[in-house]
C-alpha cells in the first residue's frame, strides 16, 4: 500500500467583525450554523481533512478577529499561509470597501515570496438576506482588478456555495503549498 503523505495547508480568513467568518468556517467544517454571535477574540482555528487526487491534506483555517485592536497579532498568524480568504457582508458597503485594507495588511504582514501571485479568494457572505448593498457585478470587477481573484457569493446560514468556495480555497492553498516545497 503506498504511503499517503499528509500535508498541512494554512488558510487565513480576514474581514470586518460581524461578516460571518466564523459561521462560514463552522458551516464548512462542522456543517453547522449558530444564530448566537460570538466575537472572535484574537484568533481561532478549525481543521478539516481534505482528499484531493489520492492525497490527504489537513486544511487549517485561521479566523482572526476583525477588530483593529487585534491586528498587531497579524505577523504570527499570517506567516506561512497558503491562501487568504477575504470575506465581506453583501449587505454592508463598508465591509466591502475594507477588503482593500485587509488584502494590503495581509501582504505586508505575511510578506509572501510572490505577492503578485499569492492566492486570494473573496466571499460575499449573507446572500440569504434581501437587502444587497454590494452587487455581484461590483464585487467581480474588484476581484478582476486584483488579478482575477476567485469570487463566491455565500450564505453560511443556508450553506449556499460554502462547500464549493472551500474546494477552490483548498486547491489554491495546495498549489501555493507545493510551490513553496519546490
Amino acid at each position: 500500500m503506498p504511503s499517503r503523505r499528509r500535508t498541512l495547508l494554512k488558510v487565513i480568513i480576514l474581514g470586518d467583525s460581524g461578516v460571518g467568518k466564523t459561521s462560514l468556517m463552522n458551516q464548512y467544517v462542522n456543517k453547522k450554523f449558530s444564530n448566537q454571535y460570538k466575537a472572535t477574540i484574537g484568533a481561532d482555528f478549525l481543521t478539516k481533512e481534505v482528499q484531493f487526487e489520492d492525497r490527504l491534506f489537513t486544511l487549517q483555517i485561521w479566523d482572526t478577529a476583525g477588530q483593529e485592536r487585534f491586528q498587531s497579532l497579524g505577523v504570527a498568524f499570517y506567516r506561512g499561509a497558503d491562501c487568504c480568504v477575504l470575506v465581506y457582508d453583501v449587505n454592508s458597503m463598508k465591509s466591502f470597501d475594507n477588503l482593500n485594507n485587509w488584502r494590503e495588511e495581509f501582504l505586508i504582514q505575511a510578506s509572501p515570496s510572490d505577492p503578485e501571485n499569492f492566492p486570494f479568494v473573496v466571499l460575499g457572505n449573507k446572500i440569504d438576506v434581501d437587502e444587497f448593498q454590494v452587487s455581484e457585478k461590483k464585487a467581480r470587477a474588484w476581484c478582476a482588478s486584483k488579478g482575477n481573484i476567485p469570487y463566491f457569493e455565500t450564505s453560511a446560514k443556508e450553506g449556499i456555495n460554502v462547500e464549493e468556495a472551500f474546494q477552490v480555497i483548498a486547491k489554491d492553498a495546495l498549489k501555493s503549498g507545493e510551490e513553496e516545497e519546490m
